[in-house]
């Protein structure tokens, strides 16, 4: 069995000082993993950051207990400082440190060696082999001085007597079989999931107890209910997550998600509105909160009650407005703002101003990386408020062609359904647009 190496380093694309955002993800899997499995090691990555900044047990246990560790310092996350204490803490050696190239080390770490790295205008790593070859390298090196008087911890070269806690090597082997575990509990889960709710029900209850599995599994379980649709299970499980877990920012908004398909207004708003409280505006929360919202102006709008449906509305468009305000890059509470604002008896004038921002956000995003289904959705529903029936068609097909979630397509269809209705009754109808509806409408079925 291969020695395990635990990669400490930020998740997702992240700004960083110098202005530019690093695509970590991008990072991990072009040069760091390559590297590691190049020198006869088995990488171990961090679960995602879902455990609202509190650090568990299977983390510690990963931290102590793996034969090695690579740390990316890059942009001075707290997270990845944090961690590189603990590791030098009760690790003399086998922790290899790594940053991007154009930035500064921190006066703390500045003394250390570090391998730099090259990045490109996308964020992700360039010089990607030599990269790789260099820090392989430098694993194998330190495999080669395990056990001699050489250390990279600065704890063990500056205090005087200082020397490592024992670990037990029957702690060891119980880590190890649970970081396997962990792997294959994922496969598990993405095996059911292809086989529809009731298996990942199965699957999840051969899991165990919720309360004893790692973070990252519980999320995974979670948000596999989510792509299934199986919204009363995303909130059951949720009500059994430990505290620090449940208190999180992705579970408490993909909650709030849920809540809201199962009808629960109330509930859904208040706990978005808790969150937006306590940590300010964001293009996801406001964009769910949103949502909320716009559920409950069509609701009234469809009960008749048309005083109340014209409040709700003007809400929505303000939530919507408020989240995309507070990250241009994100076009997803941009385009919903936008739809609602055509959706106005009259229309809200200020779509024209927005338009070409909300279109502008999405071009850079797909420029700068692989676009997502929502990326598509977007082009599609500026296309068709701009009435462009050739970049319709257009994003339509790359849409379909990207769904991961069935519910993904259902909201793309229900939004060109009502753009369609609210420009019947202006005598403003585009034929084609209700084509484009109906296969989304078949994808969403399907």
């Amino acid at each position: 069995m291969l020695p395990l190496c635990f990669v400490l380093m930020p998740f997702g694309k992240k700004p960083i000082p110098s202005g530019v955002t690093v695509d970590f993800d991008a990072v991990y899997h072009d040069l760091i993993a390559p590297a590691i499995e190049a020198a006869g090691l088995e990488a171990l990555r961090a679960d995602q950051e879902v455990s609202g900044g509190v650090i568990h047990k299977p983390m510690y246990e990963r931290l102590i207990l793996c034969d090695f560790a690579v740390a990316d310092l890059t942009g001075a996350n707290a997270n990845v400082f944090y961690e590189l204490g603990l590791r030098h803490g009760v690790r003399p050696s086998t922790t290899v440190l790594l940053y991007a190239g154009s930035e500064r080390m921190p006066f703390d770490v500045a003394p250390l060696r570090a391998l730099p790295y090259k990045l490109a205008a996308d964020g992700k790593p360039s010089d990607v082999e030599g990269a790789r070859q260099a820090l392989r390298k430098l694993l194998e090196t330190a495999n080669a001085a395990r056990g001699d008087e050489n250390t990279d911890s600065p704890v063990f070269q500056l205090v005087d007597g200082y020397t490592a806690p024992d670990i037990a090597r029957l702690k060891t082997d119980v880590f190890r079989d649970r970081a396997h575990y962990a792997v294959e509990a994922r496969k598990r889960l993405a095996d059911a999931r292809r086989a529809g709710t009731d298996a990942l029900k199965k699957a999840a209850g051969e899991l165990g107890e919720v309360q004893n599995l790692e973070s990252g599994v519980v999320v995974d379980l979670f948000l596999s209910y989510r792509a299934l649709s199986a919204w009363q299970a995303m909130v059951e499980l949720a009500a059994q997550m430990p505290a620090p877990l449940a208190r999180s920012v992705l579970v408490r908004e993909q909650l709030g998600f849920a809540l809201n398909r199962l009808k629960r207004r109330d509930e859904a708003e208040q706990l978005l509105a808790e969150l937006i409280k306590e940590r300010g505006p964001s293009s996801e929360t406001n964009g769910l909160l949103g949502r909320v919202y716009k559920d409950r102006w069509d609701e009234a709008r469809n009960a008749n009650d048309l005083l109340k449906a014209a409040g709700w509305l003007s809400k929505a468009i303000d939530t919507y407005l408020q989240g995309f305000e507070a990250d241009w890059r994100d076009a997803y509470p941009g385009i919903n703002a936008v739809t609602l604002m055509e959706l106005k008896n009259p229309p809200d004038p200020r779509r024209f101003e927005l338009l070409p921002v909300v279109s502008y956000a999405v071009k850079r995003r797909l420029a700068k990386g692989t676009p997502d289904y929502w990326d598509h959705a977007t082009l599609l529903e500026l296309a068709v408020l701009q009435k462009d029936e050739g970049a319709a068609i257009e994003a339509a097909g790359n849409a379909l062609a990207a769904v991961r979630e069935t519910w993904e397509a259902e909201t793309t269809a229900r939004n060109l359904a009502l753009i369609r209705a609210a420009r019947e009754l202006r005598d403003d109808e585009v034929a084609w647009a209700a084509m484009i509806e109906d296969e989304l409408t078949k994808r969403s079925a399907g």
